[in-house]
Order: C-alpha cells, then structure tokens, then sequence
C-alpha cells in the first residue's frame, strides 16, 4: 500500500509539473512519472518473497524475476538521456520568450 500510495504522489506531482510552462519544471515532471513507473515495475518483479536470481542459491521456483530489473536499469539509462536532452533545450531557449527576434533589414510596403 505504500509504494502505492508513493506511486500515486510521484505521478500527481510529476502530471502537475509536466503541464506548467517552464521547461526545468517539464523536466523535473518527467523525471517524477519515470521514477513512479520505475517503482511500477519493480514491483512487478515481486521480489519481497523470493530470492536473489542466483543459480544455485536458489531453486528456480523461489527464484525472483530479473526481467523487471533490466526494465528498470534501461529506463533509467534512458531518463538519464532525455533529461540531458532536455535540460540542454532549455538552455538553448531560456531567451526565446523575452527577447524579440533580431530585425532583418527588409522593409514591407503593402
């Protein structure tokens, strides 16, 4: 019920940063609903009950699943990707709001 509940305010927050206008902010949102669909899939992977995917520590029946690992270390390796990309955009366009664009020289005689 916790990790629940942890997943429903990670989402809240993260859907409330998403929709606001600044793109820090967008990132951090999305960097918030990765991490609640990373916790999603772990728990997936049940492994409160049963033990380490080691062969021959374990038998196979006990044995927790890895595949929601390997989820999970790819989505952050991703996360990671976007939000770089995304922190650089922002940089990129911090002024594009504020600053008119530059004039051309061209006049408009209509």
């Amino acid at each position: 019920m916790i990790i629940a509940g942890t997943v429903a305010l990670l989402v809240t927050g993260g859907t409330y940063l998403v929709l606001q206008r600044s793109m820090v902010r967008i990132v951090f949102g999305i960097g918030l609903l990765s991490h609640a669909t990373n916790l999603i899939l772990l728990t997936a992977g049940v492994t409160a009950w049963r033990g380490e995917p080691i062969t021959g520590r374990t038998g196979i029946t006990e044995m927790a699943d890895p595949l929601p690992q390997a989820f999970v270390l790819t989505a952050i390796v991703i996360t990671l990707a976007v939000t770089v990309l995304m922190l650089m955009l922002a940089v990129l366009g911090h002024n594009d709001d504020t600053h008119l664009a530059p004039s051309t020289g061209e006049t408009h005689d209509r």
